[in-house]
């Protein structure tokens, strides 16, 4: 095998011709194209890094207005309990005074009502009292036997004694 000089120059110098060509009208415009590429996927990527870091920021205020909402939900409950149990309290003082004041009114019309029952087992005795002196008056006592039967016959009457 032998190597021909003339076909070796003549390769070359078609080798060169075609990378000069190519570089002219093909190299140029395809390295531009992939320039353009990179520059593209490089804007892209740093948006995408961008709205990365939107959406990251985006979450932190959504969880901390989540997390906002949860206190006052819990400021709006203990506010609520606490509500509701004065409002309890108030229920139970008024009971109470309701309560006292039945009771102090209950204790004065039992008390008014002994009074008239006093009042009027008196005026009952004195009567009674007064009708016995009388009956004593009007017999003539001639005995003990007769003031013991007379005695006898009016605790019968007013059921003191069988």
């Amino acid at each position: 095998m032998s190597i021909n000089i003339a076909s070796f120059v003549l390769a070359l110098i078609a080798f060169v011709i075609l990378y000069l060509l190519l570089n002219k009208y093909a190299f140029g415009p395809l390295f531009s194209i992939m320039e353009k590429r990179r520059e593209l996927v490089m804007q892209q990527m740093n948006e995408a890094s961008q709205t990365r870091d939107q959406a990251v920021a985006y979450v932190e205020e959504q969880k901390q207005a989540l997390e906002a909402a949860r206190k006052e939900a819990y400021e709006i409950i203990e506010q609520s309990k606490q509500t509701s149990s004065k409002q309890a309290d108030q229920l139970m003082a008024q009971a109470k005074e309701e309560a006292s004041r039945i009771k102090e009114e209950a204790v004065r019309d039992i008390a008014s009502e002994k009074n008239k029952a006093v009042q009027e087992l008196r005026n009952e005795v004195g009567a009674v009292s007064v009708k016995i002196a009388s009956k004593l008056l009007e017999k003539e006592v001639s005995s003990n036997n007769v003031q013991e039967e007379l005695v006898d016959q009016y605790l019968k009457e007013v059921g003191g004694r069988p």
